[in-house]
């Protein structure tokens, strides 16, 4: 059963939108879903409470600020995570998690405080392979065209992670959360450029090898 969390102690860099539309994703493909919220803000959980009947269903996991394996019977999880997550929660997330997405914008303040956070998540692991498996950068609200995605794959690269994929800066994702949907719940014409982008991370995502911490 895969478990995806989504990781970065920077507030405000689509930790919540990577999330959701993950779940989403992973929903419109028929698999039990869920989706856990360890954010103490709980804006995954917000989100799924406007969440329409007619749209495939996203179980909610009810975390209590604790991290558990999920349920039997779910094949699917993908978990939000607080903004300033250290220590021995993070030691939890990562023990529990197959895959870690890490969002991260193109600004010097996010690379330089991702960077940081990256040193404490390797020393997490037990070896430096296993976390160069389970770990992945996705660039957040990047033209993969434009210079500040060149830059960002060249900071990556020094890390030894691959950048899993990107997702390009675009309203929709601000318009489908409103209601509670992602870019999986359209028809494709309809976001087609939008969910093109989505192709690396997910298969990044569905590759065999994955690690545990």
């Amino acid at each position: 059963m895969p478990v995806v969390a989504v990781v970065n102690p920077k507030g405000g860099v689509g930790k919540t939108t990577l999330a959701t539309n993950l779940a989403g994703f992973y929903a419109s493909s028929g698999k039990r879903t869920m989706l856990g919220d360890f954010d103490r803000q709980q804006s995954a959980r917000q989100w799924l409470d406007l969440r329409p009947a007619g749209a495939r269903p996203i179980e909610t996991w009810e975390m209590n600020g604790e991290v558990a394996r999920p349920p039997r019977g779910v094949t699917h999880v993908v978990l939000d995570t607080p903004a300033q997550i250290t220590g021995k929660r993070l030691s939890e997330v990562a023990r529990v998690a197959d895959r870690i997405v890490v969002p991260l914008q193109p600004s010097m303040f996010d690379v330089l405080t991702t960077r940081r956070f990256l040193d404490e998540l390797r020393a997490v692991f037990d070896d430096a392979r296993r976390f160069r498996e389970a770990v992945g950068i996705v660039g957040m609200r990047v033209d993969t065209r434009t210079r500040a995605a060149d830059e960002l794959a060249r900071f990556v690269s020094g890390l030894g992670l691959p950048v899993a994929g990107y997702v390009r800066d675009t309203q929709n994702y601000v318009h489908l959360a409103a209601h509670g949907l992602t870019l999986f719940d359209l028809p494709s014409s309809r976001i087609d450029r939008d969910r093109a982008t989505w192709g690396p991370l997910l298969g990044w995502l569905a590759a065999s090898g994955t690690a545990r911490a």
